[in-house]
This record gives structure tokens, C-alpha cells and sequence, in this order.
């Protein structure tokens, strides 16, 4: 498979035209992937663009591409949204790059009530930064014609503002009803994962009063780390995605 590199802005190139890799993106593909003038790469900008061409120049300032193909991917519909309680160490960030490479649309981070980690002042941009760098490079890895947003942080208030728009399942280990079980409606979907200590009864409480759904993805536990890739790829196939 051709490597994948992104464009920092969008692009209208056509075939015959030369599009160019500059800053980090350049220097990733000339040094680190190690790219070859004559080498075959696609090249997208991450808003459904998609750019089949042969690499003409390669220097770790610029990379230049001669376009021989042009494709243009619709954006994923219904869509499917990750909102990511913060979670101690890096689980978060596995959670996130994961759920990436697996299809999500957009990652909400979620300030929960049992979240370990927080998020305050500039420790929010900084974070939300983190996270959108990690999803940029877990897009490329996964040759994804549409790159995830990562959106401001929220809290369990303004979480529950989304329910009244959007479905939104909770994946509860104590739920009743299997997330295999359900059936797609036409809405985005908006997947609810808590921290380390789960979601607490109030937050549940809350969003259940308010319309969303506690889901159970199976007869285990998992981590803050896994719940919401693994729901990602059950959603998947229930959309017809997979």
C-alpha cells in the first residue's frame, strides 16, 4: 500500500497538478518514511480530498506530488461520536488513537465527576492539542480520507445538552440492553465511555433522564482504554460500514 501524507489545508489540485508537503509533514516523509523521488504516495486533506500521484521532488523542506488521480470521499453519515472521559496516564490517549484508526467521526473530551485527570486553563488547550496531534497521525496510519475533530472539552452539563440532538448511548456494565441489539435509526450517534471509575449515578442519572441510552458491550469489563474502540467496532458493522 502507497504511504499517506496529509496537506495542511485543502486542497483543489487536479490530475496533472503538482500539490507540496511542507513543514513536519515534509520532513516525516523525506526523513522518517524515508520517501523516494518515483515512489507512489497518496496525499489527502483530511476533509474527504484524495490524491493518488508519484512523488517528483523530495527534500525534508518540500515534497512535491504529481497528481494522477482525484477522488472525493462524502463525509461519513450518521456519524459516530466518541466523547472520551479523561483518564489517568495515557489510557485516554489509547482510547483516542484507537477509536481513530477504527472510524469515529469526532472525540469530545469529557471532564467526568470521577475523572482523575483534569483539564484547567491552559492544561485544556494544551490537552485538546494532544489529542488532535494524535488523531492526525492516527488518520494518516489508517489512509483515512477524513480526519476526526477533536472538539472542546465538555462537562457532564454540557454533555446532557447533546442528548436532546443526538442518540446517546452510555456504556454501562450494569445495562440491560446489548449494544449489538440496537438498531441504527439515522441519527449520529454519540458513544459515552467514563473514566477508570466509570460513569458515577448521578452522571447516569442525568443523562438518562434526559433520553440517553445505557448500553452493555458485553459480559466483561474493560478499560477506559478499550470500551470505546471496541463499541466503535460493533457500530461499525451495525452501519454497514465493515
Amino acid at each position: 500500500m502507497a504511504l499517506h501524507f496529509l496537506l495542511e489545508s485543502s486542497s483543489d489540485a487536479s490530475v496533472g497538478d503538482i500539490v507540496s508537503l511542507t513543514g513536519a509533514e515534509a520532513k516525516h516523509a523525506a526523513v522518517v518514511r524515508r520517501l523516494r523521488v518515483g515512489e507512489t504516495v497518496t496525499v489527502g486533506d483530511g476533509s474527504g480530498v484524495w490524491l493518488a500521484g508519484v512523488a517528483e521532488d523530495v527534500s525534508p523542506s518540500q515534497v512535491d506530488v504529481r497528481i494522477s488521480e482525484r477522488t472525493e470521499h462524502a463525509a461519513p453519515s450518521p456519524r459516530i461520536v466518541l466523547v472520551q472521559a479523561l483518564a489517568k496516564g495515557d489510557r485516554d490517549e489509547l482510547a483516542v488513537q484507537a477509536a481513530c484508526e477504527l472510524g469515529v467521526d469526532e472525540i469530545v473530551p469529557w471532564q467526568a465527576s470521577r475523572s482523575v485527570s483534569r483539564w484547567d486553563g491552559p492544561k485544556a488547550i494544551k490537552g485538546r492539542e494532544r489529542w488532535a496531534s494524535i488523531v492526525r497521525e492516527a488518520a494518516k496510519q489508517a489512509h483515512r480520507a477524513w480526519v476526526p475533530e477533536v472538539s472542546a472539552p465538555v462537562s457532564t452539563a454540557q454533555l446532557v445538552e447533546r442528548v436532546a440532538v443526538q442518540r446517546v448511548l452510555l456504556l454501562d456494565p450494569t445495562a440491560e440492553v446489548r449494544l449489538s441489539d440496537l438498531t441504527p435509526d439515522g441519527r449520529d450517534i454519540v458513544l459515552v465511555v467514563g473514566p477508570e471509575g466509570g460513569i458515577s449515578d448521578e452522571e447516569l442519572r442525568r443523562l438518562a433522564d434526559t433520553g440517553a441510552e445505557r448500553v452493555l458491550l458485553g459480559e466483561t469489563v474493560l478499560r477506559t482504554s478499550t470500551a470505546g474502540p471496541a463499541a466503535i467496532a460493533v457500530l461499525s458493522v451495525a452501519l454497514d460500514r465493515w
